[in-house]
């Protein structure tokens, strides 16, 4: 009898060993994950910015980068698990979900161009490309949705999760953290503009990426930095003072709500259209 006891206790153990070693995560068929719990503080982020002590770099930027308290922002809605089989640029990854590949633009945000063929490579585009890479080429990502499935191009619009050791970090918010990305938001998809506008504070106080000085000249960096949202396909600055049509170069753009400049005078959703001349 003790014997069969101590080999009916072997086999448990055995068992119990083989559960525990089953994998976290899966790694095929990815099917929406179960809604998590909300942030533990909701509302405005919590943000530690980093005291810039250091000794500066070579290119001005400093060497100091802002933090993120830990636990500061959790997803709320619903994620699916996908890999990413290639990072085009700051805020464009390829992901495979269930053997299909998607082009994916990062929500809430934008990074300099590298690839645009109608644009020539900005300031900080090839250091954002080099970021985004090192967060995300190869991983197992989560895909959080907030109201638009795609944008105009076709391409799934998601905020882009991982989870490490310290909690969850989002991949959309950490580029502007680390400032090769600003705010900028892309109504109705703004779930957690709060959050990314306080990183883009923390990095400007911080004084790194595109915010390091001298890193972009002043007018540059300012504009960059004040776009109203309103009109997302143009860099328009927020009232004061409130402008007209003959006050600047665009024509012919998309125009959100609340349009505070009021561009849309017929409220069609396009700003200072051109209007044809009357015939002779």
């Amino acid at each position: 009898m003790g014997r069969r006891v101590s080999t009916l206790f072997v086999g448990a153990v055995l068992v119990l060993g083989c559960a525990s070693a089953t994998p976290v995560f899966p790694t095929t068929q990815p099917a929406p994950i179960p809604t998590l719990k909300p942030p533990p503080t909701p509302g405005q982020p919590t943000l530690t910015p980093q005291p810039n002590t250091s000794t500066p770099l070579a290119s001005g930027a400093p060497s100091a980068l802002p933090s993120l308290s830990v636990g500061a922002l959790e997803p709320t809605g619903s994620l699916t698990l996908a890999q990413v089989t290639r990072v085009v640029d700051g805020d464009t990854i390829h992901v495979n979900i269930n053997g299909t590949d998607y082009a994916l633009r990062y929500i809430g945000m934008d990074t300099p161009e590298t690839v645009n063929p109608v644009e020539p490579i900005q300031p900080g585009g090839p250091e954002a490309s080099a970021a985004n890479k090192n967060l995300v080429e190869g991983k197992q990502v989560y895909l959080e949705k907030d109201v638009s499935e795609t944008d105009q191009y076709g391409r799934l619009l998601r905020y882009v999760w991982i989870r490490n050791f310290a909690g969850w970090v989002m991949i959309d918010q950490q580029l502007v953290l680390e400032g090769w990305a600003r705010s900028k938001a892309y109504p109705p998809d703004t779930r957690y503009q709060p959050y990314l506008d306080a990183a883009q504070a923390a990095a400007q106080q911080a004084q790194v990426g595109i915010w390091a000085p001298g890193f972009l000249p002043s007018p540059t960096a300012a504009l960059l930095a004040s776009c109203d949202p309103s009109y997302p396909t143009v860099c328009i600055p927020p009232p004061p003072p409130d402008l007209d049509c003959a006050d600047i170069p665009y024509r012919d753009f998309p125009v959100l709500p609340p349009d505070p400049h009021h561009f849309d005078g017929d409220h069609n959703g396009f700003g200072c259209e051109f209007v044809a001349s009357p015939s002779p």
